[in-house]
């Protein structure tokens, strides 16, 4: 598996389009992501001596809270199969304070994209892997008996025996072959020898103390402790899952999975900052608080280009693609240190969410949360259905009750839906209808009380 397999080659136009099944607007978010996606595989295709001179271009979205800022970000991730690590900026302090330092970042990045790449070792050998599996559990199931030495058991001037059944063991074991494959045997059992090995429970306290001296603190242990094995009485195809997955674990090349892995990230890694505007700002007064703008100055050599120590190897953070997130209620991305602001040339701002929105976010999307209810209530066996009337119904009091308390934006939605579906969902199991359709009457009923009362709209929705 290499970068370019992984890094699909969709135009801009198809980018949108694919961000569009799944979030509704935001064309201008929408558009600078597509361009940053393409021009990483642009990049790939410029000559060698160039290529390491293109920088990404990375990108700040402005925006309040739930317009999809993170979403944009997750599904760009999926689309082009790149390891993405989503991250709230404020998690991090300072060097010298206790808490997450900036590099823990790449490292978290790191894992991520040894799993991909795992994964995709695992679908490539699983064939070979339960070819073996396969062979291991028929020698459980008829374990080869050693033939016998012609002069056993024979007197003094008798001559040998021909050895009965030499070649029909074979066939036995063909004959038993298919009787596994076609689920003949699903309901016998047989004994499997499990490998476990015991770790210590002990608790680092200290997160990047270890890595940063290259020690990979559980495959230590691993070798330094006896691995025990465990009998374990199981059905076939059980018994086959397990000694596929032993086998697979044989089969996959680890050091080729961390190099395949440190290239990705490299590559055609995403991290999404969210919250960046929460260590913009000057500091306010002295003291013991940990400083924002040195968490900003600790960020800056990440994003600028640098090389991280993991406890896999030297990651090179150039051209990993780096997309900051904050609703900049308080501060401005002006607050950001200028030499941050400079790393983040691309600033799209995201529009908020009002009654229009809220409509096409609750039918038009794949995932649209009205889809999903009905799929919920039709594993009771109930068709629920929305008027039109009701879905404009649901809409209005979303937008009516962000405007009174906290715009929380679409995740409104969420919380209504939750409170107008309560009691169906409650009695769903019971219910003898069919069908349910929920009417803009209905919706009104349900919610009337907390439209009317601010105090509980503000705690409950």
């Amino acid at each position: 598996m290499k970068e370019e397999t992984l890094i699909h080659t969709f135009t801009p136009r198809e980018i949108v389009s694919e961000l569009d099944k799944y979030i509704v607007g935001q064309h201008e978010a929408k558009r600078a992501v597509a361009l940053a996606l393409r021009n990483r595989w642009r990049r790939q295709q410029v000559p060698d001596d160039l290529k390491d001179e293109i920088a990404p271009k990375n990108i700040i979205m402005i925006g309040p809270t739930g317009v999809g800022k993170t979403e944009i970000a997750r599904r760009l991730a999926k689309l082009s199969n790149a390891p993405f690590l989503k991250i709230e900026a404020s998690k991090f302090t300072e060097v010298g304070y206790v808490g997450r330092d900036v590099e823990s970042m790449i490292r978290d990045l790191v894992e991520i994209a040894i799993n991909m790449v795992k994964s995709e070792e695992n679908k490539r050998v699983e064939f070979k892997a339960r070819e073996i599996a396969e062979e291991r559990l028929l020698d459980l199931l008829l374990p080869p008996r050693p033939a016998p030495h012609p002069s056993d058991g024979l007197r003094s001037g008798e001559k040998p025996l021909e050895i009965v059944g030499e070649k029909t063991a074979p066939s036995t074991r063909e004959r038993l072959r298919q009787l596994l494959r076609n689920g003949s045997l699903d309901e016998r059992f047989v004994d499997v020898e499990i490998t476990q090995t015991s770790m210590p429970m002990f608790e680092i306290f200290s997160g990047s103390g270890i890595e940063e001296m290259g020690i990979n603190v559980k495959d230590m242990f691993s070798n330094l402790l006896p691995k025990k094995t465990k009998r374990k009485k199981v059905k076939i195809p059980e018994a086959l899952e397990i000694l596929t997955q032993e086998e697979v674990q044989k089969l996959i090349d680890m050091d080729r999975v961390v190099k395949e892995a440190l290239s990705l990230v490299e590559q055609g890694g995403i991290v999404f900052l969210d919250e960046i505007d929460k260590i913009a700002g000057k500091d306010q007064g002295h003291g013991p608080d940990v400083s924002r703008e040195g968490v900003q100055r600790d960020i800056l050599p990440i994003v600028e280009g640098t090389k991280v120590n993991t406890k896999h190897g030297m990651v090179k953070t150039d051209h990993i693609l780096f997309i900051a997130a904050g609703a900049f209620y308080v501060s401005k991305p002006s607050d950001l240190i200028p030499e941050l602001q400079g790393r983040f040339p691309i600033r799209v701002e995201l529009d908020s969410l009002g009654k229009e929105e809220f409509v096409r976010i609750l039918t038009e999307p794949k995932n649209a949360l009205i889809k999903q209810y009905k799929a919920l209530m039709k594993t009771e066996g109930i068709e629920l259905e929305f008027s039109p009337d009701a879905v404009e119904k649901i809409a209005e009091i979303a937008a009516e009750i962000n405007e009174k308390t906290e715009n929380i934006g679409a995740r409104r939605l969420y919380t209504i839906m939750e409170k107008l579906l309560d009691d169906i969902s409650f009695k769903a199991p019971e219910m003898s209808e069919p069908a349910i359709t929920i009417t803009a009457e209905y919706v009104e009923e349900q919610l009337k009380e907390f439209v009317e009362d601010e105090d509980l709209s503000r705690y409950i929705l």
